[in-house]
């Protein structure tokens, strides 16, 4: 049996460990309600700097937008580039009156606009001459204009689905815009004369980046995407920013603003990792106040502990001298609190069992003391008895050797079972005594019987009670041999802090119910005499939880087990100076 070994902690110290899990439960929840305060108003922070943001960039797009739409109301309302536009005749006079009328128009609003941008007239009419800007394969490096047929446009798709949908005054993509990241305001410029006829088209290109503004406030290496879209198509017209991920309410946090009269809106993409970007090390600063928190919570609990716990670790201190057997020492404490009652119920007691210990504890060893000696006595006439009245019937038979044999047994027998007056006797001086008695029986028994020895060297030396093992032999003797031949094998081993010792035969055995008996006491038959007194003076000696056991199988042998705590010497010789 394996003994407990337990931890002593002091009763204040204890009081300590519900303390310090209410401070880091409270830590922990304000910890979390904080870092929850902390993440939702960075949260909300870079929200609304998004959304100013794109209130910014909507503004100074609907802005720009209205100066370029200025600049076609202005040349889609002036009569007299209207009539410039439809001049025919004379190529002179033509090419004169887009010097003096199509081109000062034309480059006014170039030269009032603060953004680069192309400045494009389609017209119907022949007879003017073209004027080819800048190429419109490249991007627009500086602000140009260009006069240039309608037959340049009246095959393309775009120009088509335009002309087919009857739609006027639209911002689109054309031609180079998408790859150029370019947008155009495209208008239809009809006679006055009739409002109908068709006399050309206006087309003003402009960078995106110029209508979109600064985007500084859209940090693209955080993974924020900025996207132009055309809500009656839901096309990507430009965006600034990539994302590997798919777009969704549960990756972004989808910002939008319409641009009035225009059908389109611009869209912002900002991941929630960006919104909570600095989670990580709010939350380290926080779990640091919190643990600094906590500790210091926790040493002030510690001096507390400590302080208080003064009183009630003399008064431990005091018990444990008592345990000892130290029955003097006082307690003396200032004050009146239940520590001063405590310490005057402590001194009164101690004198009390002071007095008693001399008439109590003292008269109660020597009265174990005396059973165990009972017990032992009982013993030896037992087996005086048994190996006399062999030596009677050898002698009867002029056995003269072998009645001087068994004396001489005998003799170093009851040598040994003195042990100078010890009740305790070494492992391998109680081992010598079984031979001493195995000796007498071989020249009774003319060495019918093998017996074999297995001892642990270490245990050589430790102590039990004499005479615990002889009577289990003389049982195989008088019970267990039926054949001819039996077989007699004596272990001790150590396992942990005890002792084992067996005795095991291969002899008739017995049946489950007379084992049991024999523990109870001396059967009818006369079998366990031995057997009761070895397992009461052991458990006398040692306690309850040790004695011995029996393992038998009828006709198969018997194995007596017998469990022995490791003594030390100090402990023996404590016992033996209670001896009288």
């Amino acid at each position: 049996m394996k003994m407990r070994i337990r931890t002593f902690m002091p009763f204040t110290y204890k009081m300590m460990i519900p303390y310090l899990i209410l401070v880091l439960f409270t830590d922990i929840i304000i910890g979390y309600f904080s870092y929850s305060l902390l993440i939702e108003s960075r949260t909300e922070m870079a929200e609304t700097n998004i959304r100013t943001a794109m209130e910014q960039t909507r503004n100074n797009l609907e802005y720009q937008m209205d100066e370029i739409q200025r600049m076609s109301d202005t040349l889609f309302g002036s009569l007299s580039f209207q009539r410039a536009l439809q001049k025919k005749g004379d190529p002179w006079e033509t090419y004169l009156t887009m010097l003096d009328e199509i081109v000062p128009q034309i480059q006014a609003p170039l030269k009032l606009y603060g953004n680069k941008i192309r400045l494009i007239i389609y017209t119907t009419n022949g007879y003017l001459n073209e004027v080819d800007g800048d190429n419109l394969n490249q991007q627009i490096d500086d602000s140009d204009y260009y006069v240039l047929p309608y037959s340049l446009i009246a095959d393309r798709e775009w120009f088509k689905t335009l002309k087919d949908s009857e739609l006027d005054n639209l911002w689109m993509q054309v031609d180079t815009d998408v790859k150029l990241e370019n947008i155009s305001h495209v208008r239809r410029l009809v006679s006055f004369n009739d409002y109908k006829t068709g006399i050309g088209y206006v087309r003003i290109t402009t960078r995106l980046t110029d209508l979109l503004g600064d985007f500084g406030t859209f940090p693209i290496e955080d993974g924020i995407v900025l996207r132009l879209l055309d809500e009656s198509t839901n096309t990507t017209m430009y965006q600034r920013g990539e994302t590997d991920q798919s777009i969704n309410d549960k990756s972004f946090l989808i910002l939008r603003e319409t641009i009035p009269d225009t059908g389109l809106y611009i869209e912002t993409l900002v991941p929630y990792s960006y919104l909570e970007k600095d989670a990580s090390r709010l939350q380290s600063v926080i779990f640091a106040i919190c643990s600094i928190s906590f500790l210091v919570m926790a040493l002030i609990g510690y001096m507390v502990a400590r302080l208080s716990g003064r009183k009630m670790k003399r008064i431990v201190t005091q018990l444990r001298s008592f345990q000892e057997g130290n029955f003097q020492k006082r307690i003396r404490f200032s004050g009146n609190d239940e520590f001063v009652h405590i310490a005057d119920a402590f001194n009164i007691m101690a004198g009390n069992i002071q007095e008693l210990i001399k008439s109590v504890y003292v008269h109660g060893i020597q009265k174990k003391q005396a059973e165990l000696e009972a017990l032992q006595a009982q013993i030896n006439p037992h087996f005086l008895y048994n190996t006399l009245s062999t030596i009677s019937s050898l002698a009867n038979l002029g056995e003269a050797q072998k009645v001087t044999g068994m004396v001489s047994g005998l003799a170093k027998f009851y040598r040994l079972s003195l042990n100078q007056g010890n009740v305790y006797i070494p492992l391998e001086k109680e081992l010598e005594q079984i031979e001493a008695y195995l000796d007498i029986q071989r020249i009774k028994y003319a060495d019918a019987f093998d017996v074999y020895f297995d001892l642990d060297p270490e245990l050589s030396d430790c102590k039990v009670i004499k005479l615990i093992l002889q009577p289990f032999v003389e049982n195989v003797f008088k019970h267990a041999w039926f054949g001819e031949r039996i077989s007699i094998r004596i272990s001790a081993k150590r396992i942990g802090e005890r002792m084992e010792l067996k005795v095991i035969d291969d002899g008739i055995g017995m049946k489950p119910e007379v084992a049991r008996q024999l523990l109870l006491g001396p059967s009818q038959s006369g079998g366990g005499y031995g057997l009761k007194n070895v397992d009461d003076r052991i458990k006398l000696r040692y306690g309850d939880e040790f004695g011995i056991q029996i393992g038998s199988i009828y006709g198969g042998g018997t194995t007596i087990r017998i469990v022995l705590p490791i003594d030390t010497e100090e402990k023996q010789e404590a016992d033996e100076g209670y001896m009288p």
